[in-house]
């Protein structure tokens, strides 16, 4: 684990900045939700976590000493914990929690391995469990927000990656819960829940060109706004369900679709 500058912005209050999290931020929705929490000026600052350090970097360059690179395993032994600790040492607090890491290799009854699946398990719902855990006592503190990041599929069937939207499906049962259960603290939990959109995760799903392709196709049709959803347009549902203006919205899971979840 490592990571590049660590100056923090100060407010023009002079109060330190909020600190948000974001895992998975080297692409994508995670990269455009840590730009978008970084655009909202020095009020605050954004750490992003991912696997590989040039994408990261790439995500930082935008907004220079506002995002902060941090090189890490969310699915490795004592990995969520050091993840929460290097971010609290170096900017003494934590208000937004952003689990947005995935995977979604695609597959079906019948040609699963048990690598595979506990692979997803461990990406996709463990390590949020763990680091949710992990910032409880910075966000009870800070009386601050969970924003997982669920799929549309998780509110449906998806027969030709099961194991995907099931793991999606307990992440939001998770959202509910944690809900309930940490509002006493102040703390809010929430969840954005994307459908079709334009993010590489497809390109590593094992599928063919010719199949993402297909599957496009197949997405778009069932998805009554009739187009591809952007990254920006989660980020923007999940900046919007993490600020202060949304203090009464807890619990909920908010599906950014094109409106496929009700079609």
């Amino acid at each position: 684990m490592n990571d590049e500058s660590t100056r923090q912005d100060i407010r023009q209050d002079g109060a330190a900045p909020r600190v948000v999290l974001v895992t998975g931020a080297g692409t994508g929705i995670g990269r455009a939700t840590a730009r978008a929490f970084a655009a909202q000026g020095p009020e605050v600052t954004v750490v992003a976590v991912g696997r590989r350090a040039e994408p990261l970097a790439e995500t930082a360059r935008s907004h220079p000493g506002r995002i902060h690179p941090l090189v890490g395993d969310v699915t490795a032994p004592g990995g969520p914990e050091e993840i929460v600790r290097w971010a609290l040492e170096r900017f003494g607090r934590l208000d937004v929690l952003v689990n947005n890491a995935a995977i979604a290799p695609f597959g079906w009854l019948g040609a699963y391995t048990r690598d595979g699946v506990e692979a997803v398990l461990a990406t996709n719902l463990v390590a949020p469990v763990l680091l949710g855990q992990a910032a409880l006592p910075a966000l009870t503190e800070s009386r601050g927000v969970v924003v997982n990041v669920s799929t549309a599929v998780g509110q449906r069937g998806w027969p030709t990656n099961s194991v995907y939207a099931a793991s999606k499906a307990a992440l939001e049962t998770v959202t509910r819960s944690w809900a309930v259960k940490l509002a006493p603290r102040g703390v809010r939990v929430v969840a954005v829940a994307p459908g079709a959109v334009a993010t590489p995760i497809a390109d590593h799903s094992g599928f063919s060109p010719e199949q993402r392709a297909a599957t496009r196709r197949w997405q778009i049709a069932h998805t009554p706004l009739g187009r591809i959803g952007e990254p920006a347009e989660v980020a923007w549902a999940i900046v919007q369900l993490a600020s202060p203006q949304a203090s009464f919205v807890t619990g909920v899971v908010l599906p950014v679709d094109g409106g496929a979840v009700v079609a």
